[in-house]
Parts: structure tokens; sequence; C-alpha cells
């Protein structure tokens, strides 16, 4: 019975978002199987000939593609991958055998030390280790004096979990050089790399020109159906598409998948640098609205945003706060809030992951604030 009650709590929370006349963002799973597939075929032709063969094994589209993000990134090389878990084990045994050490520095919150189930020691024999605890990326004295050596740092750029954050330029470019003096090679989890440009106020490919090879990801901030690519050298794609056939990524048909990353790159990518500057109208005005609502503890982080995501923290628990905003997504057709969690958190303390998207582009810091008065009504 909890599995259908947590199923039947999914589908309330989605049925409410879609019902929403205002939201912040709209996630690709917010639809149904339907609409997106006729999206696709609707749009698929401005980006690629559907008089084209279907892809096999890799040419045809997801070949195009590749082409795409390697020129992009400007690195000589791109493979296509279905996950971004398989690309960036993939990509960091391949280093070890090239440096002869099979440890990786990066931070604890990282992607693969949180949410991979241990995949880097268990299917690629990686040893992880940290430079640093602190919710921030390394700095620059922490990579030159660990305490021992590493073959790979790895950088999640921006690193989510401690609220999509990212050093300054200046930062990252010591950062790169302190691993360099360690003779070590220098990988970028950008999975959200995309969004980074604002921030740096730096082009793409000059940001991905620190590392030496680079994964970014097609279905988070470009709103593609799923898939990865890595970026780098070309003999080091050329031995991960072994490694990827290896790992059992090597698949048959993946011009859907493809076509939406396309899509993507046409379409969304664009326009990441009006959602970055536009998350910092959203945050001003949640804290101007907890501080008018009266809500206690409360924290927006960062304070302004370094991309269009960042976290909210409230006193709470986070079934109440789970209540409170489907119940003003249902009541008044506004969602400002999507899921509440405590993982990572102290007692007694939710955080939520906000995004803004093309929708939040019509919020203003006065509909931020009216919309944190419904919100804290329903919270009680």
């Amino acid at each position: 019975m909890a599995e259908k009650s947590e199923q039947d709590e999914r589908q309330r929370r989605l049925a409410a978002w879609r019902a929403s006349d205002r939201v912040l963002w709209r996630a690709s799973a917010d639809f149904r199987v339907g609409e997106r597939l006729a999206a696709l075929t609707a749009d698929a032709g401005a980006v690629y000939d559907l008089d084209e063969w279907t892809d096999v094994y890799g040419s045809g589209v997801v070949e195009e593609l590749e082409q795409r993000v390697a020129e992009l990134l400007g690195f000589p090389a791109a493979a296509f991958f279905p996950t971004g878990t398989m690309a960036q084990q993939v990509a960091l045994r391949c280093w070890a055998g090239r440096t002869g050490n099979r440890t990786v520095a990066l931070h604890p919150t990282a992607h693969p030390e949180r949410h991979e189930r241990d995949a880097f020691s268990v299917v690629s024999g990686l040893r992880t280790v940290h430079p640093t605890s602190e919710p921030r990326l390394p700095t620059a004295d922490e990579v030159r004096d660990f305490d021992e050596p590493f073959g790979a740092l790895m950088l999640e750029l921006p690193l989510r979990d401690a609220g999509f954050v990212l050093p300054t330029w200046d930062e990252l470019v010591e950062v790169v050089e302190a691993a360099r003096e360690r003779d070590a090679v220098v990988h970028f989890d950008g999975a959200r790399l995309w969004e980074c440009a604002p921030h740096f106020g730096r082009p793409l490919d000059e940001i991905a020109s620190l590392a030496d090879s680079v994964y970014v990801s097609f279905y988070k901030s470009l709103d593609g159906l799923s898939g990865a690519a890595l970026a780098g050298p070309s003999s080091l794609v050329e031995e991960a598409r072994t490694w990827r056939h290896r790992y059992g990524g090597q698949v048959f048909q993946q011009y859907p998948a493809a076509l939406s990353a396309l899509l993507g790159l046409e379409r969304e990518l664009p326009r990441l640098p009006e959602y970055v500057a536009h998350a910092k109208v959203v945050a001003a005005g949640l804290r101007e609205g907890f501080a008018e609502a009266g809500i206690g503890w409360s924290r927006v982080h960062p304070e302004e945003p370094h991309t269009h995501q960042f976290h909210v923290w409230l006193a709470g628990d986070p079934e109440v706060l789970n209540e409170a905003a489907v119940r003003q997504s249902e009541e008044t057709g506004v969602t400002l809030f999507r899921r509440w969690f405590t993982d990572g958190c102290p007692p007694g303390i939710s955080v939520t992951e906000m995004t803004v998207g093309s929708e939040g582009l019509e919020w203003t810091a006065q509909d931020v604030r009216s919309a944190v008065r419904e919100f804290a009504r329903r919270v009680g």
C-alpha cells in the first residue's frame, strides 16, 4: 500500500503542476508520452533532414550531434553516450590507463559519490578521494596540498548538491593549474555546463579548454529526451567508444534522443543566459517574500544564483511543505515550489531546488512575493 500511496502522490503533483497557469519551469517529465512524441515529430525537421536514414549504432544523426558538440566545446571529437553515469566512468577509466593512477579527486557531494551506487569503484575499479568537504569546489591550495597522489581531478560545474555553485573564473583557472602541477588530468562533470557561461563571462569553448575532457548532458538544461556526450582528444574519444561498447552503451538506434538534443542546442542553449539573469530576480523576490510573510528561518543559496538553478532552505517538515506547495498549485493555479527534501540538511530544515525556465521569465519580483505569501498561508 505504501508504494501505491507514493505513486498516488506523484500523480497528484503532476496533475497540479500541469494544470497550473503559472510555473517557473516545466520539466520534460511533466508531459505525457504522446505530447513529447508529437512535439519531436513537429520540430525535428528544423534541425535535421528527416528524409535521411535512421542511425545504426551511432551513425547518421548521432554523428551529426557528436560533431556539433565537439565544435561547441572546442574539442577534436565527441562521443554520444546513453547516460552520463556511463560517460564519466569510461572517461576516468581511460584517463587512469594513461596516467597509471586509478585515484580520482572529486567533491564528496559530486554526482558519482551520491547518486551512482558507487559505480566508480564497483564497476570501474576507480578509487575516490576528497580534497575538501566544504560546500564548494576545492581551492587551488587544497588541490596542491592534498596529502596523496591522484591521477585525475574531476570538477562538477556547477556543484549541484551544494546549491548549483561555481567558483570564479580566476579560481577555476588556479585549481586547474594546481592539478597540472601534480601531473593530474582534469575532467569536467559538465552535466550543466551549458548554463555556466554567464557566470564565468567566457564562451563555452574557452571554459571547456581548461579541461582535458568534458561530459555534458542533453536532458537537464536542454530539455532533451536523454543522453550525454564525452568530448576530448581524438585518441581518448576513440578509446571511449570501445569502452562504451563494453559497458553496453552501443545502442542500435538513438535518433529520438539525438534529434531532441539537436533541438535543445538550437533552441534552449541560446536562451539559457536569459534564464540565468532572471533567476536573480526570482531569488531576490523569494528573500523579500519570506521576510514579508514572517516565515521563520529561511535561506536562498546562493543569494545571487550562479546559474538558473539554486537552493531554498526553510525550517519545517518536508511533508508539511510539500502539502502546502501542492495545495497552492491546486487552489491558485500557481506553482512556486515543487518538492521539498531533507537530504543533506540539518535537523528541522528542508531544501528544494529552484529552476527558472522560459515560463519563469514572465514572473516579476512582485509575483514571486505574492506567491510566497500564498504558500506561507498554507504552511500555517
